[in-house]
């Protein structure tokens, strides 16, 4: 069973900046590609950015050119760098596998922007 830990989260004004850190367990992770996720209040879970397992991106429209996702397999750990932070932004952040999110999904990061 694949152990997800999310962390990096927390408050941050409008324009500021966060890191995101996702830590998988197993040897898998090398094998798959990997997402970010993220869940407002009331909304349903949705899609923000993923990497393949050789580096190529690609991202939600609502946060092209402000987050940079990235990963580290020596480490089984993949990144999320959020720049330009907006109050839309505000929401629980959560990786995956990317396509086919694995069943079990770790606690999330909470980020929340505000001033």
């Amino acid at each position: 069973q694949v152990h997800l830990v999310e962390s990096g989260g927390g408050l941050v004004q409008p324009g500021g900046s966060l890191r995101l850190s996702c830590a998988a367990s197993g040897s898998i992770f090398g094998t798959n590609g990997m997402g970010w996720y993220r869940q407002a209040p009331g909304n349903q879970r949705e899609y923000v950015a993923f990497i393949t397992r050789g580096g190529s991106t690609n991202y939600a429209d609502s946060v092209k050119d402000r987050f940079t996702i990235s990963r580290d397999n020596a480490h089984n750990t993949v990144y999320l760098q959020m720049n330009s932070l907006e109050p839309e932004d505000t929401a629980v952040y959560y990786c995956n596998r990317f396509p086919s999110p694995w069943p079990s999904w770790g606690q999330g990061t909470q980020v929340t922007v505000s001033s």
